[in-house]
């Protein structure tokens, strides 16, 4: 795998060259010192994987991010100095395609390096769900006309799942922020996000929208009015009481938290309504569940190609035919809004 970096700081340069060599598993495609750099080498050599710093001259991590998604997209890691105190950064940065974050390695007198199980966990993350890419062909998606599909689910009890991955917390602010105050139904997230700054997530979600924004903890209920959004490296789940827990299994999950997990335990535990919601991000995660909640004539959604920052999970759900509707990102709400009234 050859890996970009992507840092004006030569300790952290020769930090992430060092611990990328002796794992034996990748190669350093290219250095570049700013934003502007990597956009130019980029251009002319796209590596499989680019460590992307956020704060550099000439250009920051997030500009290079959004230029090098639109031009020359591949696999974009933030790895910066502190995830929490770049938080909003992160979530720009994420907005345009950056699959995750992680703390930078420091490298101590011994030689070793702090941090270094964690960003090299990172990295083997993203090569497993990078070949998954691959497997997803390429199709050309029309909009049809939006329908609403008539269930036969009558109760008044009425849950929005979503399932988001890379580009999903600028799509989730797109939704949440057009929401009003008075939106009655309780909505769940899974969003691909290290435990690490995911209560960042929480709160940055939380400012910007009239509902309350949390983190899902052992024992909530879905109500409305709030939007409980997965917080740890576990799977969120729906357990028999109609209650949020976490668990570990399956441990061998790629995807942690798993929307797949997610979706299959609301749909075996949840007594009511459901719309679930597909959008952007890497990989298949997430569309076996959409398609399952629509073979029980439940409604589901999923973003569509343009509106997408990586268009790899509501493709994955297009090509199995699980989305009843698929949506431009800000039409979606207004079509929340729509299911809310209906209550």
């Amino acid at each position: 795998m050859r890996v970009a970096i992507v840092d004006d700081t030569l300790m952290a340069v020769e930090s992430l060259r060092r611990v990328l060599i002796e794992s034996g598993d990748y190669q350093v495609a290219w250095i570049a010192h700013n934003g502007q750099e990597a956009v130019e080498q980029c251009n002319k050599d796209t590596p499989d994987l680019i460590l992307m710093d956020l704060v550099m001259p000439v250009m920051e991590g997030v500009e290079a991010t959004r230029l090098i998604m639109a031009n020359t997209p591949c696999p974009i890691l933030i790895v910066t100095s502190s995830v929490s105190k770049y938080a909003q950064q992160v979530f720009a940065a994420m907005g345009y395609g950056a699959l995750d974050a992680v703390n930078t390695p420091i490298l101590s007198g011994d030689g070793s390096a702090r941090g270094k199980s964690d960003f090299l966990s990172k990295i083997a993350t993203i090569k497993q769900l990078s070949s998954t890419r691959d497997s997803i062909k390429s199709i050309n998606i029309k909009n049809k006309s939006p329908t609403y599909l008539q269930t036969s689910h009558k109760s008044d009890k009425h849950l929005i799942v979503i399932g988001s991955s890379a580009g999903g917390p600028q799509a989730l602010h797109c939704i949440l922020s057009a929401l009003p105050a008075a939106f009655p139904l309780p909505i769940v997230i899974v969003q691909h996000i290290d435990a690490l700054f995911s209560d960042d997530l929480s709160k940055w979600l939380d400012k910007c929208c009239n509902l309350t924004v949390k983190i899902a903890e052992n024992g909530d209920h879905p109500r409305p009015g709030m939007v409980l959004l997965g917080g740890t490296n576990d799977h969120l789940v729906l357990n028999k009481a109609g209650c949020m827990e976490y668990t570990a299994d399956p441990i061998e999950e790629a995807y942690r938290p798993s929307v797949n997990i997610f979706f299959k335990s609301v749909l075996e535990h949840w007594q009511g309504n459901i719309t679930a919601l597909l959008l952007t991000g890497m990989g298949r995660d997430g569309a076996q569940g959409l398609l399952h909640f629509k073979e029980r004539g439940f409604y589901t959604i999923a973003q569509d190609e343009k509106s997408c920052a990586v268009y790899g999970m509501p493709r994955a759900a297009a090509e199995l035919n699980a989305a009843v509707d698929i949506l431009p990102l800000d039409k979606i709400a207004t079509r929340l809004i729509a299911l809310g009234s209906q209550v």
